[in-house]
């Protein structure tokens, strides 16, 4: 009897202990799973907008692994003695291809112009302009330091002599940024030859400098101050320079699943040849395809 007692205590014991202590690994496990996913949640929002974060960098680096399509709008005012206003509507697909070691981007512009008659209070041509193509070779894997450089090739497109310069050319470019923090900054570069096109068209060469400067807000606006700045070769010494001073904002931002960079920049000229703008306007919007 007291054998038979002492069994069913002992059992009695260890179903006790055995309902007590199951619970609490389940429990634990269960108080895992939750944290995990918990965490796994914030992590996957604080994911998507480091993306964007980045994203908003990436889309001010000329050479970045992304493809993007830009629509820039160029509207100079004050051309000539008439005050007359110049409108360039560039279209910019850029396409990366990348390597091993080395990255291609290729960078395109398909310029539609309105060219006002200066020398008329009224009057203008419409067209195509001279497409350019450049071709950036850039290592896959940067430092501090992003850079890249190749070719650039003029293709006399224009559909009007007052639209383009009837001339092939060709040259060098390169670009160079570094990308601090907040911060996106850098410069590009390039000059060209004309080989070849209309005889009796003049020569070309052209140097063109773009500095870029944009400091990014959590936000994803940012400031920006990216001016052009060019001279002709061919025109006399007094005459070549165009230097621009001036910038915006912009903000990266996406409707549904499509992303988007929009910017607005106005530009005074401190050195303007005779009869060129004196002011300019640049509104810009940019499709981008992250990987």
């Amino acid at each position: 009897m007291k054998q038979t007692f002492r069994f069913f205590f002992i059992l009695g014991i260890g179903l006790g202990l055995m309902i007590t202590l199951l619970p609490a690994p389940c429990l634990a496990q269960s108080q895992a799973e939750e944290k995990e996913k918990t965490e796994e949640e914030q992590k996957r929002e604080l994911t998507e907008e480091e993306k964007m974060a980045a994203l908003a960098k990436q889309s001010q680096n000329p050479i970045a692994n992304l493809i993007s399509v830009p629509f820039q709008n160029n509207t100079s005012f004050g051309i000539g003695d008439y005050d007359r206003t110049q409108n360039v509507l560039n279209i910019q697909p850029v396409v990366p291809f990348s390597g091993e070691h080395v990255r291609l981007i290729t960078r395109t512009i398909i310029p539609v112009i309105y060219q006002p008659d200066v020398d008329q209070p009224e009057g203008s041509t419409s067209g195509l302009g001279d497409i350019n193509a450049t071709f950036f070779f850039s290592p896959a894997k940067t430092g501090r330091v992003t850079w890249g450089a190749g070719p650039i090739l003029v293709f006399p497109s224009a559909t009007d002599d007052a639209t383009g310069s009837g001339k092939w050319a060709a040259g060098p470019s390169a670009v160079a940024l570094v990308m601090p923090g907040p911060w996106v900054i850098g410069g590009l570069v390039n000059n060209v030859w004309s080989f070849a096109g209309d005889s009796e068209r003049e020569d070309v060469n052209r140097f063109l400098f773009q500095y870029f400067i944009n400091y990014n807000f959590p936000s994803r606006w940012y400031i920006s101050s990216a001016p052009i700045i060019t001279a002709n070769w061919k025109a006399p010494s007094g005459n070549r320079w165009i230097v621009p001073f001036g910038g915006g904002v912009g903000k990266v931002f996406a409707i549904g699943r499509q992303r988007f960079n929009a910017s607005f920049q106005v530009f005074g000229n401190a050195v303007t040849p005779d009869g060129g703008p004196t002011w300019s306007i640049r509104a810009q919007l940019v499709l981008l395809f992250p990987k």
